[in-house]
């Protein structure tokens, strides 16, 4: 898993989770309590509400993305940053400034004005967005979209028959869709990924919003860190028959859960309570990585075959291998060519239920007691392949 700098906050498995507070300069937002136009004002509700109950990130939009609305063009956007960046010099408090458009002429603009970070809403669907953040190499969260800027999240819309195939056209679900849409046009080094939940088109679901949050593992195997915006959303309030101003407790459940599934950066309008829901979701997530003499074998983030066949098809590995799943997959990092070739080698005389998937980054999958037998026969092999055996011991307690 990458981790991202974002002006000095790391984002990634090495870091507690972020809080992204929300900013909203475009009078047309549905969330009154984060609508300002007065730069003063703004900044009043940025250091009291966002970054002094604890954001790390606050994220500055220029207009509504909800689909009921007109888009804005990119002219109409540069317009409203003169309040964006106002309210930032008036700011006291210290974070991280991200902006949200879909433009890289907006970007670039406010990048070279103040902005720390970009939230590109229409996933590099400009494909001059990820060249102008790689230039001023900044952190940018690329939510899933179709190639396609006025229409940011509405991923069945994509060609997919022309842009995959049609057979993967017609048997994709929404949330192979979310997948693959968050791969075209490409990731710079500092991507984050967004899954898009909420109402983005016509089509999409609130069992598609579901299916997503059920499966968020799944986007781990992109290798980039993750942001999710859940923050009171439909598919949340149907389940507990709550209205918007009501789904505070759902939505800090779902924030806790998204943290242990994987998602780094949660968005919000409630930060502290989501804050603390992180922090709970992150205090009882279980990843671990061993490191020894350079080597690091991590035990991946998989809790369900599907979770295993992402890995894997990311890899170019035939994902047919998840069939025969089991309980643990373990990633080995920095062997050499010789201990390649014997970790396999002890593999194939093991327990028939373990698999070595040879690839840049090697898997062994296998349940508790096979990866035991591996183990056991690592230890009796050499000194060099002893210290691996105690870290995939670790990595199965």
């Amino acid at each position: 898993m990458n981790s991202v700098d974002a002006a000095g906050l790391g984002i990634g498995d090495d870091h507690p989770p972020r809080i992204m507070g929300v900013l909203n300069v475009s009078e047309e937002s549905p969330y009154d309590p984060s609508v300002y136009d007065d730069p003063g004002e703004a900044a009043q509700y940025v250091d009291e509400e966002l970054i002094g109950a604890g954001a790390d990130i606050v994220d500055i939009g220029l207009e509504s993305a909800n689909k009921r609305f007109d888009v804005l063009s990119a002219e109409e956007e540069l317009d409203r940053l003169h309040i964006a960046l106002e309210t930032i010099d008036h700011v006291s408090g210290e974070a991280i400034f991200s902006i949200e458009t879909r433009y890289a002429s907006v970007a670039e603009e406010a990048l070279e004005r103040g902005f720390d970070m970009v939230n590109d809403i229409a996933g590099f669907a400009d494909p001059e967005m990820p060249v102008v953040c790689a230039d001023h190499d900044v952190a940018v969260a690329k939510m899933a979209s179709p190639p396609d800027l006025e229409r940011p999240g509405a991923v069945e819309e994509t060609p997919w028959s022309e842009r995959k195939s049609p057979e993967w056209a017609e048997q994709a679900g929404y949330v192979d869709q979310v997948y693959e849409a968050l791969k075209q046009n490409g990731m710079t080094d500092k991507t984050i990924v967004d899954p898009a939940f909420g109402g983005w088109s016509e089509a999409q679901t609130l069992a598609d919003d579901r299916e997503t949050f059920r499966r968020l593992r799944e986007f781990r195997a992109l290798g980039q860190p993750m942001l999710v915006s859940i923050n009171r959303k439909n598919f949340l309030g149907e389940l507990a028959g709550r209205d918007t101003d009501e789904r505070l407790p759902v939505s800090l459940a779902a924030t806790s859960m998204a943290v242990e599934r994987g998602a780094h950066v949660i968005r919000t309008h409630d930060v502290a309570a989501t804050r603390d829901a992180a922090l709970i979701g992150n205090a009882f997530t279980e990843r671990a990585c061993a490191v020894t003499d350079g080597v690091s074998v991590s035990r991946l983030d998989v809790c369900s075959s599907s979770d295993l066949r992402a890995y894997l098809s990311e890899r170019g590995v035939d994902p047919s291998v998840a069939d025969d799943w089991s309980t643990i997959a373990l990633e080995i990092d920095g062997l050499d060519t010789d201990a390649r070739a014997t970790v396999a080698a002890v593999v194939e005389d093991a327990s028939p239920g373990v698999q070595y998937v040879d690839s840049e980054q090697p898997l062994v999958v296998g349940s508790k007691t096979d990866i035991s037998d591996v183990v056991t026969r690592l230890r009796a092999e050499t000194d060099d392949t002893g210290a691996l055996a105690e870290s995939f011991a670790e990595m199965i307690e």
